[in-house]
């Protein structure tokens, strides 16, 4: 194993543990690579390795310090690499979301506060069928957020928003290019929120499938 991998498993040990907390500033670079056996050059290596994927966070004049590691954050990398690729990649992002997002759904059946779904429902009832295809992909994103965030879970929540936000261009081509998608969009959320405001997780499972793979199915043969 190269060095810098080994300072920043070592690095990464000091977060699991506890050692190093959410918001905390590393010790100083020669006596953080003193106690870790390591060179600061190796140091260094890692502390940039690890602030490019958001776990440090390097303030120049002040020092090194651990990020709030929320999901957001961290998942930004994902992110980055997903913006690297093109052409049939798309079609493996909607794979991807056509696994979890029916997965997110049946989870927030059993999560979803009155609240939540109030805020579903204005996003539903927020749309008309006059919409154009701009207003329509930004509601299909609100729509599939506010689900996910229904499930309580940050990290499932986060990695949603990042694959969904790659999607985007797809839903927008086939707005454009293919008769009756507002209308199409709508009702298939209706049913979904139908399903989600009578707990049903098998119907709003099955429900999200459809959905997504919808997008998905036209895509391919659109390619």
């Amino acid at each position: 194993m190269a060095v810098t991998d080994q300072a920043i498993l070592k690095i990464k040990e000091m977060i699991v543990s506890g050692e190093l907390s959410p918001g905390t500033r590393l010790p100083p670079e020669k006596e953080l690579s003193e106690s870790l056996g390591l060179s600061r050059n190796s140091l260094r290596e890692a502390v940039k390795a690890l602030e490019v994927i958001r776990v440090l966070d390097v303030r120049r004049g002040d020092g090194t310090y651990v990020t709030s590691l929320e999901p957001r954050l961290l998942l930004e990398a994902l992110s980055f690499v997903v913006d690297l690729h093109q052409d049939d990649s798309v079609l493996e992002v909607f794979a991807v979301r056509r696994m979890l997002e029916p997965q997110a759904a049946a989870l927030a059946c059993r999560s979803i506060t009155e609240a939540q779904l109030a805020e579903i429902e204005k996003q539903v009832a927020d749309v008309g069928e006059d919409a154009d295809v701009e207003t329509l992909v930004a509601h299909d994103l609100a729509f599939h957020h506010l689900i996910a965030e229904a499930t309580g879970n940050a990290y499932l929540t986060s990695l949603l928003d990042s694959l969904s936000s790659h999607t985007v261009r797809a839903r927008v081509w086939r707005g454009i290019t293919e008769g009756g998608s507002v209308a199409r969009t709508i009702d298939e959320h209706s049913a979904i929120l139908d399903a989600l405001r009578g707990r049903n997780a098998e119907l709003a499972q099955a429900l999200m499938i459809a959905h997504v793979s919808g997008v998905e199915h036209w895509l391919r043969k659109a390619r």
